[in-house]
């Protein structure tokens, strides 16, 4: 496993569309999961110990996050073939187990995740109303071990700031998380 953390953010980039089969049955496209007031587009998967220290804090910045008019979406471009943990059967279950509150979609030719310059799980893009990057940061303090409760909620904080005024804070904290498992 390899830890890596994003670039930082590139203000103004605009979000690249995608039309991508969901867990649900449905196709989900940036235009299905945005928001009026913005889009949280997330690069996760199932086996990834980073994504697994935060993901009920991600289903529930999510939840809240939906309340202020920011849609979201999560997109797993893993290669299972090493990880079966993420095979889209393990997509499947683990999003109807955790009831996730946003469409669960495979990006199984990886394009999307290139597209979005996309480097680890998780991986946050925070974009406006207009579809502007905004936001490029870490979920909170959080490593492969989830941080005491009560620590700031970076992403969350972003994100309500960009649903209320469309910019996103000029000083970001980049995340960190396993390598995306490209294939060959």
């Amino acid at each position: 496993m390899v830890s890596l953390s994003p670039p930082v953010c590139d203000f103004g980039r605009p979000a690249i569309d995608f039309n991508l089969p969901g867990v649900d049955g449905r196709r989900h496209t940036l235009e299905s999961a945005r928001g009026p007031q913005g889009l949280l587009v997330m690069f996760i998967c199932n086996h990834c110990p980073y994504v697994k220290a935060v993901l009920h804090r991600i289903l529930r910045d999510a939840r809240e996050l939906a309340t202020l008019g920011v849609g979201s979406i999560a997109i797993m471009s893993n290669d299972p073939t090493d990880y079966p943990e993420d095979s889209w059967e393990n997509m499947q279950r683990l999003a109807r187990d955790l009831a996730f509150p946003f469409p669960y979609v495979l990006d199984a030719t990886q394009e999307v995740a290139k597209a979005y310059g996309a480097v680890c799980t998780p991986d946050f893009f925070g974009y406006n109303a207009c579809l502007e990057l905004q936001y490029r940061g870490r979920l909170d303090e959080s490593r492969k071990e989830t941080a005491p409760e009560g620590v700031r909620r970076d992403l969350f904080e972003a994100m309500r700031q960009v649903a209320l005024t469309g910019q996103g804070p000029a000083q970001q904290m980049p995340g960190i998380g396993c390598s995306i498992k490209w294939t060959a």
